[in-house]
């Protein structure tokens, strides 16, 4: 059996130690490895030593459970001051999970989109012209973080506007084993996607997208401005 002194010191308790064994640090002890395993967010000394009865010496409660804890599946850590149970670090790659996030495109995103599919090379000034409104930055930001559009180059015009195309990961993920597989005229009435009341010379472009720069291309440095900077906006990506 445990002599007094050792009754008394909290870094000799182990937790499967019966309550009555140990009257006071066991009993606390227990208090504060439930308050960490409760809580949603980590709990820093003050918060945990309200709920301790006065006197408490806390950070030898905190060493005896961090000690206990060391070895097993969770520790008990210190993150900003404040004190939490965590995955041990050995085991993390054992969770490690990828999710997508799916997001729906606005329509402005899908309109552009479908224009730098079909039109490549094109430019931002050429996508406004072909839409009539202004393209919001944030719409073509959008489709190049899903790595469906690319800077191709800069055009050979006053201001070198960059030139934008679609992406391996473009024809990925809709299904397509060439930009060519895009639907023509023809499949786009049979869809109910066009209006049968189409303007005279109304043609859909076939749709390219060779990585070799056009002879109105020049690669891009990366030295000037995209193109993207703050416009009046008339439309929410």
């Amino acid at each position: 059996m445990a002599n007094e002194r050792d009754m008394d010191d909290p870094a000799q308790l182990r937790l499967g130690a019966p309550v009555g064994m140990v009257d006071g640090p066991v009993e606390q002890l227990r208090i504060v490895e439930a308050l960490l395993f409760a809580a949603a967010q980590p709990l820093d000394e003050a918060a945990l030593a309200e709920r301790l009865p006065r006197g408490a010496d806390l950070r030898s409660l905190l060493a005896t459970l961090q000690a206990f804890y060391a070895p097993r599946g969770v520790n008990l850590v210190k993150v900003a001051g404040k004190w939490a149970f965590r995955t041990a670090q050995d085991l993390a790659f054992l969770l490690h999970r990828e999710t997508t996030d799916e997001r729906k495109l606005s329509r402005a995103a899908l309109e552009t989109l479908a224009i730098v599919a079909y039109h490549q090379p094109v430019t931002r000034a050429e996508i406004e012209e072909i839409r009539g409104v202004t393209v919001a930055k944030g719409t073509i930001d959008l489709l190049m973080e899903t790595g469906w559009l690319r800077i191709r180059g800069r055009r050979k015009v006053p201001g070198r506007p960059v030139t934008f195309g679609t992406t391996p990961a473009f024809l990925d993920h809709f299904g397509l084993e060439a930009i060519g597989d895009l639907p023509g005229l023809d499949d786009l009435k049979a869809a109910g996607m066009l209006d049968g009341r189409l303007p005279p010379g109304f043609r859909i472009p076939i749709p390219n997208d060779d990585v070799a720069l056009r002879d109105d291309e020049e690669p891009d440095e990366g030295e000037l401005d995209l193109g993207l900077g703050p416009v009046p906006d008339r439309e929410t990506p």
